[in-house]
């Protein structure tokens, strides 16, 4: 089901200019909160936080031996970084830092980790986001309570409608088509009616700032669709048309899931140049789509600059396909490596999910670029596809709009990055079994000046 189009009755609230704080004076006098109610005030102190439980006496012993393990493991400059906590960190360089030697991503927005480092090194009371004690900031959650209990119950006029119309007959409806039709319809309303019954509320919003939305409610779907379309998607449609990937591999390309491509730690950006030794293990896959429910999808990732010297042209390569891949809002990882593993243990082809075995993207010295895209396909009615029909792809010359057409799939996706000769690619090249291209390289052809032009260099 298309993402309906959303336009809020109620102008949302950026930003309220009265819940204003004072920075700490010098002298380290407490902070005043303006706009604040007595009732508001009197909650605050009364409000004490339980202390957290003392650890057990186990892992206080095994704490040490594991940091001298770890620190054993880690180079000397990065120790001095310090603690890098995934709770804390605000800066850019920690957060850096932190993906570096850690290898873990920090928690939340940058906000909200500011925020608890603040709060912690000052040791001041942890309040909850809903309670915190602005006058006009409560009168303001008030208000968009009222509003939302008059979407709420317009929502249930909506689904009685709709519940009404599916028992009516299709003859007094116009028949079975203006039926359907109109069913459509009362169900794009009532998915605006649910979006605007939340898009205002300060919590949904400091929930999916923080990373913490659930992705299998309507709500965060819509926030993280738009947040996708107001740049990532940008770039890559402009990087979709700088490479000429439309028309070049299929006749029209428009995303509607969010496909993000990395190899082992390093993330690839849309067209973004990969060395050789790095591609060649299989790349980790993540899809995020804005739609409710599973899909299979189809990977099929594409080389379209393959020299053909005897035509002095170019063709396409197809260098992986994997069938029957599942994934959903709340299900985005496509670890096309943990399939590849478990295709192996599998004795049953027809179970098997990888069509055609991943071949390392490779360049002749001297040749262009080579642009290689990794398209995801959704399947039609989520079928399973036959891989043993799919292993009778060949490689050379693949052409992806036959392949689209004939398994009737829907381009839903598309990671795209290049390939070019370098230091690493003759052995990567022997290793993929293609010794006998290691030593072709590509030269220009000089060109000879027209008659009229070799006489006017002469006089020159």
């Amino acid at each position: 089901m298309a993402m309906a189009s959303v336009k809020p009755s109620i102008r949302q609230f950026s930003a309220c200019l009265g819940c204003v704080r004072r920075t700490a004076s010098g002298n380290g006098a407490p902070r005043r909160l303006l706009s604040s109610s007595a009732a508001a005030r009197e909650e605050l102190q009364t409000h004490h936080p339980t202390p957290p439980p003392p650890p057990p006496p186990a892992a206080a012993t095994s704490a040490p031996m594991k940091d001298e393990a770890s620190s054993k493991r880690t180079p000397e400059y990065m120790q001095k970084w310090g603690d890098l906590d995934p709770n804390l960190v605000e800066w850019k360089r920690d957060e850096r830092r932190l993906v570096r030697r850690e290898g873990v991503q920090p928690v939340g927005s940058r906000r909200r980790r500011a925020v608890l480092r603040r709060s912690t090194m000052r040791q001041t009371e942890q309040i909850p986001f809903e309670q915190l004690p602005y006058q006009c900031f409560q009168e303001a959650r008030k208000f968009l309570l009222e509003d939302r209990q008059e979407k709420l119950t317009e929502i249930e006029t909506q689904t009685l409608r709709i519940k009404n119309l599916m028992a009516q007959d299709p003859a007094v409806s116009g028949g079975a088509l203006a039926k359907e039709a109109r069913l459509r319809s009362m169900r794009n309303h009532l998915h605006g009616l649910i979006i605007l019954a939340d898009i205002n509320d300060p919590v949904v919003k400091k929930k999916f700032e923080d990373g913490q939305g659930d992705m299998n409610k309507p709500i965060y779907r819509y926030l993280a669709d738009q947040k996708w379309r107001k740049y990532k998607r940008l770039v890559l449609e402009q990087r979709i048309s700088q490479l000429n990937i439309v028309p070049d591999l299929l006749p029209a390309l428009d995303p509607i899931a969010d496909a993000d491509l990395a190899f082992g730690r390093k993330k690839v950006s849309p067209g973004e140049f990969v060395d050789s030794a790095i591609s060649e293990k299989m790349p980790r896959l993540s899809v995020q789509t804005f739609e409710q429910g599973e899909k299979l999808v189809t990977v099929v990732v594409v080389d379209a600059d393959v020299p053909v010297p005897d035509k002095d042209s170019f063709t396409y390569r197809c260098h992986f396909i994997a069938s029957n891949v599942p994934i959903s809002p709340s299900q985005t990882s496509i670890p096309l490596q943990r399939i590849d593993q478990e295709d192996k243990k599998t004795e049953n082809e027809a179970a098997r999910k990888i069509a055609v075995p991943w071949l390392p993207p490779w360049a002749h010295k001297g040749a262009p670029y080579h642009r290689l895209a990794v398209f995801v396909l959704e399947q039609s009615e989520a079928k399973a596809l036959d891989v043993l029909d799919i292993k009778k792809t060949k490689r050379n010359s693949f052409i992806l709009r036959s392949f689209v057409d004939s398994h009737k799939l829907k381009p839903i996706g598309v990671a795209l990055f290049r390939t070019k000769w370098d230091e690493s690619m003759a052995g990567v090249m022997e290793r993929a079994g293609l010794k006998d291209q290691v030593d072709v390289e590509f030269k220009r052809k000089r060109v000879e000046p027209l008659p009229y032009k070799r006489r006017t260099e002469r006089m020159r």
